[in-house]
């Protein structure tokens, strides 16, 4: 069972483009030069390339972070799922992407493919490569760092 745009639409409410109920994401990544067959686009870090790569290389969606601007290239046809937090974000996905499955008893399903292929991130986790470990652990360097710049 692919991850679909209806799924989208319960977990993110500022929303521009296409609202195409029968839109489905085979891959999920946050890296724009990874070939990503039907992608949903998640640029988490500045490393993580630019939109028209991703577009390029077959996204047909984005979650975009509000302080960001949004590249005037961007298609305006082009769904584009806004949020104030990424990380968060893509935690929210993951845990409600599980829940869909949760349950599913084909033998055979298709599902989506999370590819998060961040090296920086990689690197400051090299003892593990489980996606929801990488999460809560940038999810804490992330707030550290907002904590600091506030004090």
């Amino acid at each position: 069972m692919y991850l679909a745009f209806n799924d989208l639409v319960k977990l993110f409410s500022n929303i521009r483009g296409i609202k195409e109920a029968g839109h489905f994401y085979i891959t999920v990544t946050d890296d724009a030069k990874a070939v990503q067959t039907r992608g949903l686009f998640i640029p988490l870090t500045e490393d993580s390339g630019e939109l028209l790569d991703a577009i390029a290389n077959g996204a047909i969606a984005a979650i975009w972070d509000n302080k960001k601007q949004l590249p005037k290239y961007t298609p305006n046809h082009f769904p584009i799922f806004f949020t104030d937090q990424p990380i968060e974000a893509v935690r929210e996905l993951l845990q409600f992407y599980i829940e869909k499955m949760d349950g599913e008893k084909a033998e055979k399903m298709d599902i989506t493919n999370f590819v998060f292929l961040n090296k920086k991130r990689l690197k400051e986790n090299k003892e593990t490569y489980d996606i929801a470990v990488m999460l809560d652990r940038i999810s804490n360097i992330n707030r550290k760092d907002d904590f600091e710049r506030r004090g």
